[in-house]
């Protein structure tokens, strides 16, 4: 269940509208470089209407190491940090470590990422919403796939398991 879906779609609606003109392929200085990203999770979707669900926001930040001679340009390791309120309410975080894949469909808006890292704040009677849970500590692996709007600005959508989907904005700097 989303919780006032209007201010998350709202945002993303205005954030898109940044990229209007987005161009073909993000700058050199982002395919030869390591670079930051910030992003922003306005609001999730679950797969179930659960009544204990409650609205999630995220705020993290990604290092892009972009790569190896073997792998095409723009492609990248990725490690990052979210905090996040969990569909619970509780206070929670991501630890990860994974890649991203540029150039999706020869589109070079496109781009694939796979994470997987620790996840942190699944306590108590939602311990078991998480694989391999102890004390609050689990394990999360998350796919996501992303448009970018400008070498600066992507969209993107992550899939979280069983629960649902996560809606991120992204800024590079």
């Amino acid at each position: 269940m989303i919780r006032r879906p209007h201010v998350g779609i709202t945002c993303l609606l205005i954030l898109s509208s940044l990229g209007a003109h987005a161009q073909d392929a993000p700058p050199e200085s982002f395919q030869s470089r390591p670079y930051w990203e910030v992003l922003i999770g306005p609001f999730a979707l679950h797969w179930s209407n659960e009544s204990e669900h409650q609205h999630v926001y995220l705020l993290g930040i990604e290092r892009s190491l972009p790569g190896a001679p073997t792998w095409s340009a723009g492609d990248a390791t990725i490690w990052g940090f979210s905090a996040f309120n969990n569909s619970f309410g509780q206070p929670s975080a991501y630890l990860y470590y994974g890649y991203r894949w540029d150039n999706l469909f020869s589109n070079p808006a496109i781009y694939v990422k796979l994470s997987g890292g620790i996840i942190y704040g699944y306590k108590d009677e939602y311990e078991n919403k998480v694989p391999f849970n102890h004390n609050g500590f689990g394990l999360a692996i998350i796919p996501a796939v992303g448009y970018r709007m400008t070498p600066r600005d992507a969209i993107q959508i992550g899939v979280l398991g069983t629960a649902g989907l996560i809606f991120t904005y992204n800024r590079r700097f």
